[in-house]
């Protein structure tokens, strides 16, 4: 049985809503650096155990602190959006990644929350399928009439790369379908390269002075996604399926069933052993957790041996009808759950402890390392997280110290070693003011995080907004990188996001620079132009606004549908006691918190300019609702109160949002209906005052039936 982890951080449930608050921002801000690494640019700083480490404790932080859940987290999507080489393909069924466990009580939760989901009674069997889990690059092959005919990267799950010419030089996938195969069918699994293979590559690699990859998984995914496919048919890749996206018709009634359908066509499922083909060292169908451990442990005991790289194991509700029951929460499906291998640790010298000014403003400490390999990786610096971590675990510079790699941008310190610790060494200081700016520092009482106050004055915060407006997920301009961003800042071409637009009258002085031309001035000028119409949620993402991610970006998007309504709206919030604010607390994940920094953000009369700038130099879409399945509460607000009989509350949330539904937590004059299931309260009496329309719990199913 693998070592058990130990937590070196506070247990959350000791953690304030302050300090929750500041540690899950900056956990979010370092899985997104490496989300990018490793789903973008095949080139990630971690690996997959010290990245999972630190997504499963902003997982507890938000567990623990539901307020604080915001839709733009980590844990709420997968990967990043498709590198633009690749034309780009809408998975019909969202290609989702995993939640994941890392101990015995975790797999224990699944199971319960499973069957508490579900409502089974205590006798009645729940099947668990459990598979190696292959550290690989996520696919999907999509089959029309058994013939091949596309293929695709996850991507960001709804939007993937188009690989299909790359994906038909693997020899392992079936390239046509025998008979009986659905007129439709995607199968999806994971495009890998064995350690043999792999070797193997980096010996050719070496000799032709080429890149040597890190490790089989980055190899695998720098070999897919290669521009030309002459490339890709050379490197020794190959292909296991285990899940299915579209079908035209069920082709089996549980997991296991798929697995067996899948071979029998043709594709390798995980658990092969290449030492005897054909044949696989062990598959389960477990009734228990202890069951499912019993394989977790037989996996971590022979995965040396084995011929291609794994990172835990994948338990996945057997029955696929209670699939399609359980459903999915945002990024991940409730059926199944990764049970991950723990992370791996090294010890290093820390030189110095630099401080970080994000564009927030928010200080953050960062150990400066001595490099160091850590699972394949260099290491040259890790988090420290804030002051007050700083300070528990006495680090200092010239300490030994613990890294794991276990985030994102950077690895964290896990302690220091003071047993190792040179004489006269002393405590760093925290400074209370800026280092780019020399601006006063303050920690508002009950913050965990000091901020500068140089506000728009501080270059640290100014630069940081312009790289978030043009970055990927808001603007998206192609070829204004970081570093071009800090160059025009400095010269003092772009003082303001609208500046970007405005570019174009220093062309000239831009053709003249290094390392630039008439063609690079080109297509930046283009690419700022081709964004002059942006969708209502991207541009309020980019704005910057505090704890406002993407999918709270989203939302107020669907809310308030255009950027003139979402104006003249929270204008209005500036009475707390108004119909608008209240609808503002209204919009599902925006808490009085973020509320509080949206309506603030617009009360500031530079953030107004710097909007009322952008709308001239842009055309801001209204927001325009997609729905895949039109229902009678499409669109609709529903409130459910009470204790529920034919399904549990998260089921019936559920399905109501794949409805169309919107489901809020309180009854207001902008409720449709709520549904009162049995020993219903206050909700149920304010909706009687309201007049608005109740429903018992089989009224609402067949409404939801219609």
């Amino acid at each position: 049985m693998p070592p058990k982890k130990k937590n070196k951080l506070p247990p959350v449930a000791e953690l304030n809503v302050l300090e929750a608050a500041a540690e899950a921002a900056q956990l979010r801000k370092e899985i997104k650096h490496h989300d990018i690494l490793y789903h973008q640019k095949d080139a990630p700083e971690i690996s997959d155990a010290s990245y999972d480490a630190l997504r499963k404790r902003l997982e507890s932080i938000e567990n623990a602190f539901p307020e604080l859940a915001t839709k733009d987290s980590p844990t709420q999507k997968v990967g990043e959006k498709p590198a633009r080489e690749f034309a780009k393909v809408r998975h019909t069924v969202p290609m989702l990644s995993l939640s994941n466990a890392f101990s015995e009580e975790d797999v224990e939760d699944f199971v319960d929350r499973v069957r508490k989901f579900l409502r089974l009674p205590d006798d009645e069997k729940l099947e668990i399928l459990a598979e190696p889990k292959i550290d690989g690059l996520s696919c999907s092959l999509r089959y029309e009439n058994g013939v091949l005919v596309q293929a695709a990267t996850r991507g960001d799950g709804e939007e993937g790369e188009d690989v299909t010419t790359n994906v038909k030089t693997i020899k392992s996938i079936p390239q046509k379908l025998p008979k009986g195969a659905p007129e439709v069918l995607e199968v999806r699994g994971e495009v890998y390269m064995t350690r043999r293979d792999f070797e193997h590559l980096n010996k050719m690699q070496e000799l032709t002075e080429q890149k040597i990859f890190a490790n089989p998984r980055n190899a695998a995914a720098g070999s897919l996604r290669q521009l030309d496919p002459n490339i890709t048919a050379s490197r020794p890749l190959r292909f296991f399926g285990y899940a299915l996206g579209e079908v035209s018709e069920q082709i089996a009634t549980t997991q296991e069933g798929v697995r067996q359908k899948l071979q029998s066509w043709g594709f390798w499922v995980p658990g092969i052993d290449f030492r005897k083909p054909g044949k696989h060292l062990r598959t389960a169908v477990a009734i228990s957790a202890e069951g499912l451990l019993k394989f977790y442990e037989f996996y971590y005991e022979e995965r040396p041996n084995l011929e291609y790289d794994i990172d835990g194991i994948v338990y996945k509700v057997n029955d696929l009808e209670y699939q399609r029951r359980l459903g999915f929460i945002s990024r991940s499906p409730r059926w199944a759950i990764a049970h991950k291998f723990p992370a791996e640790q090294a010890e290093t010298i820390l030189h110095k402890i630099t401080i970080q000014v994000g564009r927030t403003g928010t200080l953050t400490p960062v150990a400066e390392l001595e490099p160091i390999n850590v699972g394949g990786v260099m290491v040259s610096r890790a988090t420290l997280h804030n002051e007050d971590e700083l300070q528990r675990k006495d680090v200092r510079e010239g300490d030994y110290v613990i890294i794991q790699r276990a985030g994102d941008v950077i690895p964290q310190v896990v302690k220091s070693l003071p047993e190792k610790r040179k004489r006269g060494s002393k405590p760093f200081t925290f400074p209370d003011h800026c280092p780019e700016c020399g601006s006063l520092a303050v920690r508002e009482d009950g913050e965990v995080a000091r901020r500068c106050t140089g506000g728009l004055v501080c270059p640290a915060q100014a630069v940081e907004r312009l790289k978030h407006f043009a970055s990927r997920s808001a603007f998206d301009i192609e070829g204004l990188g970081d570093k071009i961003i800090q160059s025009f800042w400095d010269e003092k071409m772009i003082q303001t996001p609208a500046d970007i637009f405005r570019l174009k009258k220093y062309a000239a002085d831009l053709k003249e620079r290094e390392g630039w031309g008439e063609l690079s001035v080109k297509n930046l000028l283009a690419a700022i132009e081709q964004r002059r119409t942006i969708a209502l949620d991207r541009f309020i993402y980019a704005l910057g606004i505090r704890q406002v991610g993407q999918a709270t970006a989203k939302k107020l998007a669907q809310h308030y549908g255009s950027l003139e309504n979402l104006l003249a709206q929270i204008k209005q919030c500036k009475d707390r006691k108004s119909d608008a604010f209240q609808s503002l607390l209204e919009i599902d994940d925006v808490g009085p918190a973020i509320a509080e920094d949206i309506v603030n953000f617009f009360a500031e009369a530079h953030n107004l300019r710097a909007v009322k700038d952008l709308q001239s130099e842009l055309t801001v879409e209204d927001h325009v609702r997609t729905q895949t399945r039109e229902s009678p509460v499409t669109g609709k607000t529903v409130v459910f109160t009470g204790k529920l009989v034919t399904m549990s509350r998260e089921e019936a949330k559920a399905q109501a949002e794949s409805l169309g539904a919107k489901v809020s937590g309180s009854v207001s004059k902008n409720t449709d209906y709520v549904v009162a299931g049995e020993e219903a309260g206050s909700k149920l009496k304010k909706a009687a005052a309201l007049g608005i329309k109740v429903l018992s719990e089989e009224e609402w199913q067949n409404l939801a039936k219609v």
